[in-house]
């Protein structure tokens, strides 16, 4: 039995895992292909999350963590937005921030970097984490 459905690939940004592609393409977050967007998407009013995946072929954990940011952020009753950083500028935002393992979500409040969780973590742990991380930027905006 063959299969005559054509192959859609329009719907999914070319050479990304289907997990990555799918929060571009399904939950409308930007894909951020250099540092000026980056800077610009961080500098908006609120908080903000980069979501720095790594290569999904060489670390199985960037599949988890396409699927655990979208649970986190409505964990966090949208608390925070979101984007899917580029692999061209993906090395560069790691050694800024210093940042250097991946999977990883990087925070930042209307410009400023707040700190980071790299890795795949327990629900708790990553609850924990990004309660502080938020909680410093809320400290930072009533002082």
């Amino acid at each position: 039995m063959h299969d005559h459905a054509p192959f859609d690939t329009a719907t999914k940004p070319a050479g990304l895992h289907p997990l990555i592609a799918r929060l571009t393409t399904d939950l409308g977050w930007p894909r951020l292909a250099n540092l000026s967007d980056a800077a610009e998407f961080t500098a908006r009013p609120g908080a903000h999350c980069l979501f720095i995946p790594g290569d999904p072929a060489r670390n199985l954990e960037t599949a988890d963590a396409a699927v655990i940011l979208p649970e986190l952020r409505m964990a966090f009753q949208r608390a925070f937005d979101c984007a899917v950083v580029d692999d061209a500028i993906e090395a560069a935002l790691r050694e800024t921030h210093r940042a250097l393992k991946t999977p990883g979500f990087l925070f930042f409040r209307e410009g400023r970097y707040l700190g980071a969780v790299e890795k795949i973590r327990d629900w708790d742990d990553y609850i924990a984490r990004i309660t502080h991380i938020l909680g410093l930027a809320a400290a930072d905006r009533s002082t």
